[in-house]
């Protein structure tokens, strides 16, 4: 059992109780972002507990105003200070393998997100058999604003959203509050977050006292804290016909343009913000998510796995921009917050150079090595994702 005095060196602690084992996230003064450390021992963890029969029920929370708003960058981006570019590809292979784990999890997750759940925290929840929001959850993919592209799956659950919602999600980092996201989907059970600890509670004396608790017991346990929520006015889902007029642009260039000429005609706040983020963002990022997730709509979550990380290689390796460590040092490091992106513009991003990044050919670098992801049994591949 952990200790209720945490420390802040215990990252990750894994608690067991009769049925049911809990892995919470320890890392408050870092947000909660996902280092090396950490993804190795959930990893290990989170397995041992998929193949142990006393096992019914894994719940992961964290401790703290915030579930977890992405992977360590900083540590990522130093670790390729340090050494040669492969260095950081370590880290993505770690994260990515975690996350296909979890979107194939045999036994029943149960995800509490009460904070903000970005990037990398979305990759480690987005799947899960009950993911619960509060009204404190705010849900991001804001990877393109600091040099990057949304990954660790996202060219597959964000292509599986509505029309053109997930491009809208991508290349904009727009904010959804957990009534949003129950409303697409993204989440299954709003509780209000002083409800959270009864719900628990609830959940594991139902575990503990059932030899075999199945799905639909726990969704009934559940049911019983969870409460309807209304949509705030303006909402995501409002503007859905707005989104899909803009974001089903076949370019970058295509879609900002609908956006200003959007603008022109219905002044919302949330077109202007759409613009500015857009405009912000890493031209080559914003590039390569959209054409990830506009072949993601037709790919397995594993295959969507394999080819956002070698986009991610080629980023690290600065194939066709430096972006990535110019994004680290202007948004996390430094924090000047005035990345100056190469290419700056949309435009000056060809398709060759969204090609080059997709591409699998690193014949002069031995040392970078392709995704190998965990094998799973066909029993787990075939209940991959739970959106």
């Amino acid at each position: 059992m952990a200790d209720s005095n945490h420390r802040e060196a215990d990252q990750v602690i894994f608690e067991e109780i009769l049925g049911a084992r809990k892995v919470i996230l320890n890392r408050q003064k870092k947000l909660n972002t996902l280092n090396y450390e950490m993804l190795s021992k959930m990893t290990e963890k989170l397995k041992a507990y998929e193949n142990d029969t006393m096992v019914k029920l894994v719940i992961l929370k964290a401790i703290g105003k915030v579930f977890c708003v992405g992977g360590d960058l900083t540590s990522a981006s130093k670790f390729v200070a340090f050494g040669h570019w492969t260095f950081g590809t370590n880290y993505y292979r770690k994260e990515f393998c975690l996350d296909y784990i979890l979107a194939t999890y045999k036994k029943p997750l149960v995800v509490i997100l009460d904070g903000s759940v970005m990037g990398g925290g979305v990759g480690i929840s987005i799947h899960a058999t009950f993911r619960i929001v509060t009204e404190n959850t705010i849900f991001a993919m804001p990877e393109a604003s600091i040099g990057l592209f949304p990954d660790v799956g996202a060219s597959y659950f964000l292509s599986r959203l509505p029309g053109f919602f997930g491009e809208y999600i991508g290349l904009t980092g727009a904010r959804l509050d957990g009534a949003e996201m129950l409303a697409f989907g993204l989440g299954t059970h709003f509780i209000p977050s002083q409800s959270l600890q009864s719900m628990e509670s609830a959940l594991e004396m139902m575990v503990a006292s059932t030899d075999a608790p199945n799905v639909e017991a726990m969704a009934m346990a559940i049911n019983k804290f969870a409460e309807e929520v209304d949509l705030k006015p303006g909402n995501a889902n409002s503007r859905l016909d707005m989104i899909n007029q803009c974001f089903s642009g076949e370019s970058c260039e295509e879609i900002l343009s609908s956006l200003e000429h959007l603008a022109n005609r219905v002044q919302e706040k949330w077109i202007h913000d759409a613009i500015t983020s857009i405009k912000s963002a890493t031209p080559t990022g914003l590039k390569i998510f959209l054409r990830t997730i506009r072949e993601g709509r037709s790919k397995t979550l594993e295959q969507c796995l394999q080819t956002e990380y070698v986009a991610i290689s080629h980023v690290l390796r600065r194939t066709v921009s430096n972006d990535f460590y110019e994004g680290s040092r202007a948004m996390l490091i430094d924090k000047d917050k005035k990345p100056q992106w190469v290419p700056s513009k949309l435009e000056d991003v060809s398709d060759e150079m969204v090609a080059k990044c997709l591409s699998r050919s690193f014949n002069d670098d031995d040392d970078w090595l392709p995704l190998q992801l965990p094998t799973r049994s066909k029993e787990t591949e075939a209940m991959t994702s739970k959106l």
